[in-house]
């Protein structure tokens, strides 16, 4: 290695393209999409950069038109896994030896890939795999991702950059190792970026990985592994491994060699790879360390101050419906006060009998379809609930239909009762439950919110009394870990807003 002290990139966010009518970008993002389309993929695990195929297979499907196969996939079972893990043991050896500049070279060529001339494709598989709007896409699938790489590599050299005082006559010096065994990376089907993210940040840190992608992105997640073996990643650091986690979870997580867990996903898988790992403890060569991100009941609380209708209605709208609500940050429960109540009602259900909900080609459609049948079905199910109970009111929306796509209109629901199911579970949908509120009853409002769900993701405030967003923060400080003024409670930026 060169004698130098090396300094990356200075990172900043990538550009939104916006893909007007017209415009050359829009017509070769039509061209990818159908190129993606017109052929059914095979797609194999690579488990020490070589591709297997188990035989055994399922089918990744458009959700907008769940007859359109994009493609076969192979599924790992526990032979796999363990193979899995010896494959990162044998890649461990040279790659955790890697200097950081090596490494970091690696994923700052996978941003300029994706930012340039695997844009559309990804973008594309995003679309057609995950029923993301060409928006939506752009800003998941290109610019946070491409984000993450370059963000990531910066912070590295920031946990490297921190080191200990020397006293006189001495020189201490920290060295930040990579954990002794493999990362298991599983992620989550909403964000390709948080599919990507999830195995290359501790990659980058010089860990191996065994990422196991949801099975409703495994076609996204494929794309993304690909990219990533062009931009020159070794083989073994990460070892993709589609199929059910129930044959994979089980053998990776009682593995002698499991140095860590990155998660993002439903609260109750979290919770059971925790238990397994509490059970094994004594197994391990080391501690394993166990990094996840579950569930959001988010709200969305307005205080009498604030009067401007048009814009509390449009945060409510792109808080809870953009992606058909499959956030974790999505707006679900709103409270607010009765004396905006009425016109806010009005308001908010003119926009949402109004959205247009369709096939993610047509660019005019503001939603695509729920991700799969178990998601369609469980919707459906609270909107029959809402429907079937005397303290619930559908105001707007509440319509599904599956024979094409999983649709879900998007529904807003009035409950009198602010502890209902509907107020405390995460959906995961585009539903979104308000519970209006005495004005006189702010502070009591807030403690509610605070008290109701398990779950302290995201929220916002929306006010113009400077006291009111002050209490609003000490009542629901626990409430939200990321917590928005007179804004949506989505679209925390890379760089600019942590999340989680």
């Amino acid at each position: 290695m060169a004698d130098a002290i090396s300094r990356v990139p200075r990172p900043s966010n990538e550009p939104v393209r916006g893909y007007g009518p017209g415009s050359e970008e829009r017509r070769a993002l039509r061209s990818e999409l159908e190129r993606l389309k017109a052929e059914t993929i095979d797609i194999p695990l690579v488990i020490g950069g070589r591709e297997i195929k188990t035989g055994k297979t399922g089918k990744a499907l458009c959700p907008h038109n769940h007859r359109h196969v994009l493609a076969s996939y192979h599924m790992a079972g526990e032979a796999e896994a363990e193979h899995a893990a010896e494959a990162a043991k044998d890649a461990w050896e040279e790659w955790s030896r890697t200097p950081w500049e090596a490494r970091a070279a690696v994923f700052l060529r996978a941003a300029e890939l994706l930012s340039g001339e695997l844009r559309l494709t990804v973008n594309s598989a995003a679309m057609l795999d995950l029923s993301k709007t060409v928006h939506q896409a752009e800003i998941d699938a290109a610019c946070e991702l491409i984000d993450f790489f370059r963000f990531n590599v910066h912070y590295m050299t920031k946990i490297y950059e921190e080191q200990p005082d020397s006293g006189p006559g001495t020189w201490n010096r920290m060295e930040y190792r990579p954990l002794e065994g493999f990362v298991f990376a599983a992620t989550p089907f909403n964000f390709v970026s948080i599919a990507g993210n999830l195995p290359v940040a501790p990659a980058i840190m010089g860990n191996t990985v065994i990422w196991k992608p949801a099975s409703a992105a495994v076609f996204s997640g494929y794309h993304i592994m690909r990219l990533l073996l062009r931009a020159g990643l070794p083989d073994g650091v990460i070892n993709f491994l589609p199929g059910p986690g129930s044959g994979i979870g089980p053998r990776l997580l009682k593995h002698r060699d499991l140095a860590g867990v990155h998660f993002t996903g439903s609260t109750e898988t979290f919770r059971g790879m925790w238990r397994t790992i509490g059970a094994n403890i004594e197994r391990y060569r080391s501690y394993p360390r166990i990094v996840g991100e579950t569930g959001g009941k988010d709200f969305f609380f307005v205080h009498p101050s604030y009067t401007d209708i048009e814009r509390i209605a449009a945060g409510i709208v792109r808080g809870a419906f953009e992606y058909q609500g499959q956030k974790c940050s999505a707006a679900s429960r709103g409270y607010i006060p009765k004396s905006l109540w009425p016109r806010l009602r009005k308001r908010l259900k003119e926009i949402t009998e109004g959205i247009d909900v369709g096939d993610v080609e047509d660019f005019s459609n503001f939603m695509g379809a729920v991700i799969d049948e178990q998601a369609f079905k469980r919707h459906r199910e609270y909107i029959g609930l809402a429907r079937s109970d005397a303290d619930h009111e559908v105001i707007a929306g509440g319509k599904t239909d599956d024979s094409v796509g999983w649709f879900v209109r998007p529904t807003v629901i009035e409950t009198r009762d602010p502890k209902s199911r509907l107020m405390e579970e995460e959906i995961f949908g585009p539903i979104f439950t308000v519970w209006v509120y005495d004005d006189s009853e702010y502070e009591r409002t807030l403690s509610l919110c605070n008290e109701t769900s398990m779950y302290g993701l995201t929220g916002c405030i929306w006010a113009e009394d400077r006291q009111a967003i002050r209490r609003a923060f000490e009542i629901c400080r626990h409430a939200a870990g990321n917590f928005y003024i007179n804004d949506k409670p989505t679209a925390a930026v890379v760089g600019r807003q942590p999340f989680g």
